[in-house]
This record gives C-alpha cells, sequence and structure tokens, in this order.
C-alpha cells in the first residue's frame, strides 16, 4: 500500500508540472491553449536524444528541455498566440488544437511513431526500501524536482513583484497599463514559463510515462482533469489536485484494473457536481 502511495504521489506531481502551465494560461491569463501538451512533447523529446543520441546527463537534460520549451513558447506567443487573446474561447481552442495536429506530424515525421526509451544513469536507477515500502529511485527525485518547484512558483505568484504585477494585469490590464505595468512583457514571459515548465515535465516523465508523437492528445485530458478538479485561480488547488488524482489512478489500476481508468474521471464528475469552481479559487475582479 506504501508503495502505491509514494507511486501516486510521484505521478500527480509529475501531473502538477506537466499541466500547471496551462492552468497559468487558463486561470491567471484567461487564454485556452490546448495545444500546451505540445510544449511538453518539445522538452520529452530533446531530452531524450540529448540521452540518447549524445549521451548527456539527465542532470542537463531538464534545464535544456525548460529553456528549449521555453523559448519556443515565447517565440509563438509573439507570432501566433498574441493575436488571439481577445478572439473568443472558441477560436483559441479550435487554433490551438490545429497547432496540437501539427506538432504530432513533424514528430512523428521526424522521429517515428515508435515510444522513446531513456537510457537513464545508474544514480537514478533501481529502488530503495523504507518502511516496508519499495521506493523508485527516479520516483523519488521527480518528486524532488516537482516539490521545489511547486514552492518556488507558490513564491513566485504570491510574495513578488512580479507576481502581483501579473495579477493586476489579469485583473484589469486597463488599470494596469495605466499604473505603468507592461502587460504585453507580463503575459509574454508568463506565457514562457508556463510553456518551459512544460517542457520540464515532459523530460521528467520520459523516465515513467511513454512518450510517442501522440503524447499531446493522449495527456490533454489529464491535464483538464486537474485545473477542472484543482480550479484554475490557485496553484494550490491543481497540486492537491493532482496529488488526488495520482494516488487514485494508481490504486485504481492496481487494485481494480477493470474499472482503474475510470477513477480518475469518477473524482472529477464528483468534484464537478459538488463545486463546480473546483475545489480551490480565489475570488477576482474580473
Amino acid at each position: 500500500m506504501l508503495t502505491i502511495l509514494f507511486d501516486g504521489i510521484a505521478y500527480g506531481m509529475l501531473l502538477f508540472i506537466l499541466g500547471i502551465g496551462l492552468c497559468i494560461t487558463l486561470g491567471l491569463m484567461n487564454f485556452i491553449n490546448l495545444a500546451h501538451g505540445a510544449f511538453a512533447m518539445a522538452g520529452g523529446y530533446l531530452a531524450v536524444v540529448m540521452m540518447n543520441s549524445y549521451g548527456i546527463s539527465i542532470y542537463w537534460c531538464l534545464p535544456a528541455a525548460f529553456v528549449f520549451s521555453a523559448l519556443l513558447g515565447a517565440l509563438l506567443e509573439r507570432t501566433l498566440y498574441v493575436h488571439l487573446y481577445d478572439k473568443s474561447h472558441l477560436d483559441q481552442v479550435l487554433f490551438s488544437i490545429g497547432l496540437v495536429f501539427i506538432a504530432m506530424a513533424i514528430v512523428d515525421y521526424a522521429m517515428g511513431a515508435n515510444q522513446q526509451i531513456v537510457n537513464l544513469p545508474p544514480s537514478l536507477e533501481g529502488r530503495i526500501d523504507f518502511l516496508g515500502a519499495s521506493i523508485g529511485v527516479y520516483r523519488l527525485f521527480v518528486i524532488a524536482i516537482c516539490g521545489l518547484l511547486t514552492v518556488g512558483l507558490q513564491f513566485v505568484l504570491a510574495k513578488t513583484r512580479f507576481g502581483s504585477r501579473l495579477r493586476a494585469a489579469v485583473d484589469d490590464g486597463r488599470a494596469a497599463r495605466g499604473l505603468g505595468i507592461n502587460v504585453t512583457t507580463i503575459f509574454a514571459l508568463t506565457f514562457a514559463v508556463g510553456s518551459g515548465l512544460a517542457g520540464l515535465g515532459g523530460a521528467l516523465s520520459t523516465g515513467i510515462i511513454s512518450l510517442d508523437p501522440t503524447f499531446p492528445l493522449k495527456y490533454m485530458i489529464y491535464f483538464l482533469i486537474v485545473i477542472s478538479v484543482g480550479g484554475t485561480t490557485t496553484i494550490t488547488g491543481p497540486f492537491f489536485a493532482s496529488i488526488l488524482l495520482g494516488v487514485a489512478d494508481v490504486a485504481g489500476k492496481y487494485y481494480v484494473p477493470a474499472v482503474g481508468g475510470f477513477i480518475i474521471y469518477t473524482i472529477m464528475v464528483a468534484v464537478l457536481i459538488l463545486r463546480p469552481q473546483g475545489l480551490f479559487t480565489r475570488s477576482t475582479s474580473r
């Protein structure tokens, strides 16, 4: 039971890092970017190529995946996404879904349709025994990285000037501009960081979940479930929702494999019936 709990927490933390960028763009920027998984796939494939083709350590691949996906996100935000901020949500959904299929076609052509397997360093392989539980070293590594990122994100959004400017830009962009806040730059940086976190999550996921050209579509539903259950106006909500869903998914597939894949959908429906706005929300003036 402890082993399942630990693996579920690791999976949930990974879902959080993969999905938090979408939570930021949707909840804090009011922009629906369903192509978020494409940035995660980009970071994952970059890590695979660096590790398998060039023998570069994963410790260098992870920051490279973040930077690459952040730069890609910044480029697309300035050239494509910026023209959709004032469009309807339907336009945003259709546009970003189109980007998903373009990304999938490019990756399938360049890398093939096979699942990618990475060669982890010996220091991250194997398992350790703790209180009767068999703990995967790589999953422990993922929990540590994701935990640090969670604390860092919460601090930046709640305690820094950038976080307050971002909230002001979202709540009332016209008033924020009147106070001298560069809303355009704030949004561009936020979108880039969200994309970079997706890429980092994609790189981390290569050692736990499968990576192939269908990755953006396969895990899009998981990202949407996380932000639906947790809410889109805080970091805390998606974090606890990810942990809950990760543990429920792993435990369900282990104890009741016949219906385990439906557990997270059941939780989502139950939460949305009781709290349609999600588990945690913050009131805004929008």
